[in-house]
C-alpha cells in the first residue's frame, strides 16, 4: 500500500544543518559539522574579528573558566553533541554564547529552508531564547 506525499511536509535528513550559518546578530558565521555521529558548530568568520580595546584578535574573555579566557573567538566550538531525531529536531546539544560566557541546553529545528531555529534554555525549554539563523550561500 502506498501513502500519498503531503505537500508541505518534508521530513528533514540527519545531515541537513550541515554548512555555514549566519547568527542572528548578522556578526559571525558558523560552520555545523558532523564528529562521531554527532553536529558541532564552530565560528569560522567575525564580522569585527578584532577586540577594539586590545587591537589584538576577539579572545574568549567572558568565559567562566580562567584558563580558557585567552583562547581566539575564531574557531571556536560553540555548539556540541546535537543529535538528530530522525524527524525534524536535532537536540540534547548545548550552545555557548562567548559574548556572555554563558552555556545553555538548546535543540535546533528548520524554521523554513534556509532558516534554523535555535532554543538556548536553562532547565526547561519554556525558559530560554529563541534566535534564527540563515543559511550562507
Amino acid at each position: 500500500m502506498t501513502f500519498p506525499v503531503l505537500e508541505g511536509f518534508s521530513q528533514h535528513k540527519a545531515d541537513d544543518v550541515l554548512g555555514v550559518w549566519l547568527n542572528q546578530d548578522k556578526d559571525a558565521h558558523v560552520e555545523m559539522f558532523k564528529r562521531n555521529g554527532k553536529i558541532f558548530g564552530k565560528i569560522v568568520w567575525l564580522k569585527e574579528p578584532i577586540d577594539s580595546e586590545t587591537g589584538k584578535p576577539k579572545v574568549d574573555k567572558h568565559n567562566p573558566d580562567a584558563a580558557k579566557k585567552t583562547r581566539p573567538t575564531l574557531g571556536l566550538e560553540i555548539l556540541t553533541s546535537f543529535v538528530f531525531d530522525g524527524d525534524d529536531e536535532w537536540s540534547d546539544g548545548e550552545i555557548y554564547d562567548p559574548k556572555t560566557g554563558k552555556t545553555y541546553s538548546c535543540y535546533m529545528e528548520f524554521d523554513s529552508k534556509d532558516v534554523l531555529k535555535i532554543r538556548g534554555y536553562i532547565g526547561v525549554s519554556l525558559l530560554g531564547r529563541t534566535t534564527y539563523w540563515t543559511r550562507v550561500k
